[in-house]
């Protein structure tokens, strides 16, 4: 085979190796793909940092409780409603709702009530 010869083949065949790559960077398991699994795990990091913060709080939340009776005493009254002899416990009726405004009509119905210059 000619030098020639030679060359158009290894060209065909790297434009052949680059035409599949590049169809399978742009497919559904390429780099959109790709991009799905980096904002899952974005999400699930921020999910994470979350859990870990709210476990820190529950954390602290059970140490002031073990550690103050003050403390234990005031979530045991909160949770079970209890009162000391001698106290008054208050309950409010909870607030009314606020009635929402009347949202405006569809641009179908403004449309139709409106006069009509036709005659």
């Amino acid at each position: 085979m000619s030098s020639s010869v030679r060359r158009a083949v290894i060209l065909v065949a790297f434009a052949l190796i680059g035409a599949y790559g590049l169809a399978a960077l742009r497919g559904p398991q390429g780099l959109p793909a790709l991009r799905e699994k980096w904002n899952e795990i974005r999400q699930f990091e921020e999910e994470n940092a979350n859990l870990q913060r709210e476990n820190d709080y529950r954390r602290d939340r059970i140490k002031k409780l073990e550690s103050n009776p003050s403390e234990q005493e005031l979530e045991i009254r909160k949770k079970l409603k209890l009162l000391r002899p001698g106290e008054t416990s208050f309950i409010l009726p909870a607030r009314p709702e606020q009635p929402k405004p009347p949202s405006d009509p569809p641009v179908s119905d403004q449309l139709d009530d409106q006069p009509s210059d036709s005659k």
